[in-house]
């Protein structure tokens, strides 16, 4: 009888770690897929960048421009001053002809 106790103990533990495996082994594969779409991303930028060396400069203009325009909006971060504030400034809008 306590065989069979044992046995079905066994049995269980059996069960559950073969569970916990598999949802280990489930959660690495993700992981590695995940991993696996970065790199794609990675080489599809390097081939894009290299293949058309001013979509660099295009990049760095962009984000430029964007931190010009968080800028304005969110007023200077620690690193400005005031004077580098383009709030500062008068802005550059282009007056209509009459």
């Amino acid at each position: 009888m306590s065989d069979d106790i044992l046995s079905v103990q066994s049995c269980e533990d059996f069960s559950r770690e073969r569970l916990q495996l598999n949802q280990h082994l489930e959660k690495m594969t993700e992981q590695m897929e995940n991993v696996s779409v970065k790199l794609s991303w990675m080489a599809y930028d390097m081939v894009v960048l290299r293949t058309s060396p001013d979509l660099a400069e295009s990049l760095k203009c962009l984000e430029n421009e964007f931190l010009k325009c968080k800028a304005v909006i969110c007023g200077p971060t620690d690193g400005q001053d005031k004077k580098s504030h383009p709030a500062a400034e008068e802005p550059n809008i282009p007056q209509e002809k009459s």
